[in-house]
């Protein structure tokens, strides 16, 4: 049965128990985490499995229903029997805030403490739990928009790795979409900003190759703005970005930034005159269509997803919407892109699973992972251990448009691209 999310309080609380786990020498369990035909979190009738979601930010951004998205996928996997006879205790989500210390923290007591066999969903913009997690042969499940989702053997990403090391591929539907809705990117011109993080180079660096080997011209690559803080002025960044294509406008703007930022900065381009095309990979949300000030500012954005948009007709998206309504007690709860993140991280971690059969173990469980796939899912085809190394491809983009979303490029797997 899955267990109410625990108080921010409690976890704070229990947190404080995680150094005297570390510095014990033998622990509380008479296993050693990552031992051999360790089965850490297995019990005869149920799966333990955590999450760590930044529910909480400094800029008040937040991924909570991330949580509601993994809940809804675990519920009706228990509805369905569980996994091989086994339920999936699943004990909700730690809150990282965003910060550093907290995810590794977050990780030590899931593993320590709690001792879950997983971790699905870890939705946040910093992992520096991914060390300890793939030392400890966690499972790990989430977006693998970080570079820990690419290459370490127990961190998988639900589509994929989305930034990988040389010798790995490029999703490629950011920049094809974009191409799509200007009629070609023969002669087009774009500029990429991102947060001044490790996150944000890495993201300027990938997009970069992908929208010149697409055939734009990339006019402006910046990883320039503050990662802690949303500028109140913009105007420096407006004035380099209008003039970076030889002294005019770029045909697009792509911000590979989180909604705060983007509220700012595509209302200061707006300001000044420019027409071009607006994008960036955050902000499908209909929860921020409520103020009217939000509304404006990204009217006309064009929103990169890498999973089947909520308007789709494919009918693994009406069960979705369904399982959703399920986990929020019976209510019609506004869609984000959020909930399809824990939902996804959760459906890859339950379907390699069940793969893995009656005896579970980590050993097990990564065999099963080594020649597991499927196909036509809501992030397209799936194989590990493929997506350890590369994206799986597909994606869509949607505009909002008066209001609401609209489909602006279909759903589709475009071929991934080197990374050099």
């Amino acid at each position: 049965m899955l267990r109410p999310i625990r108080t921010l309080a409690a976890a704070a609380a229990t947190l404080a128990l995680v150094s005297a786990c570390n510095s014990a020498s033998n622990g509380s369990s008479p296993e050693k985490p990552g031992a051999a035909g360790n089965s850490r979190g297995v019990s005869a009738d149920s799966i333990k499995v955590g999450g760590i979601v930044s529910m909480t930010s400094a800029s008040g951004y937040s991924k909570k229903d991330t949580d509601l998205g993994a809940k809804a996928r675990y519920a009706r996997a228990n509805a369905e029997g569980g996994i091989n006879g086994r339920k999936i205790d699943y004990i909700g989500a730690e809150d990282d805030g965003q910060d550093p210390a907290k995810n590794l923290a977050a990780a030590r007591k899931l593993v320590q403490q709690d001792k879950v066999f997983a971790v699905s969903p870890m939705s946040s913009v910093t992992f520096s739990g991914a060390d300890f997690l793939e030392q400890e042969k966690v499972p790990t499940f989430g977006w693998g928009t970080l570079p820990s989702f690419c290459g370490p053997k127990y961190i998988y990403g639900f589509n994929g790795c989305l930034v990988p090391t040389p010798g790995g591929t490029i999703n490629q539907t950011w920049p094809e979409g974009i191409g799509q809705v200007l009629g070609g990117a023969r002669g087009k011109s774009v500029a990429i900003i991102a947060n001044d993080s490790d996150a944000g180079k890495f993201g300027v660096r990938t997009f970069q190759q992908g929208f010149a080997s697409a055939g734009f011209k990339v006019a402006y690559a910046k990883a320039s703005v503050p990662g802690t803080a949303v500028p109140s002025d913009w105007s420096a960044y407006v004035k380099e970005i209008l003039e970076s294509n030889d002294g005019k406008a770029p045909d697009a703007v792509v911000s590979v930034m989180q909604t705060p930022n983007n509220i700012g900065l595509f209302t200061s381009l707006k300001r000044s005159g420019y027409k071009g095309l607006l994008s960036d990979p955050t902000d499908y949300d209909p929860g921020l269509l409520a103020q009217d000030a939000t509304k404006q500012a990204l009217d006309g954005v064009h929103v990169l997803l890498q999973f089947e948009p909520f308007e789709s007709t494919d009918p693994k998206m009406a069960q979705f919407k369904a399982d959703i309504k399920a986990a929020a007690g019976g209510k019609d709860v506004p869609l984000n892109m959020h909930m399809m993140t824990g939902y996804m991280s959760a459906d890859l971690f339950v379907s390699i699973a069940k793969k893995a059969g009656k005896d579970l173990t980590t050993e097990s469980f990564q065999a099963a992972a080594q020649g597991f796939s499927d196909t036509a899912t809501l992030v397209g085809d799936r194989s590990e251990p493929k997506g350890q190394k590369d994206s799986f491809g597909c994606g869509a983009l949607v505009q909002l448009k008066n209001g609401a979303y609209e489909v602006s490029v279909p759903f589709k797997c475009h071929e991934p691209i080197p990374f050099k």
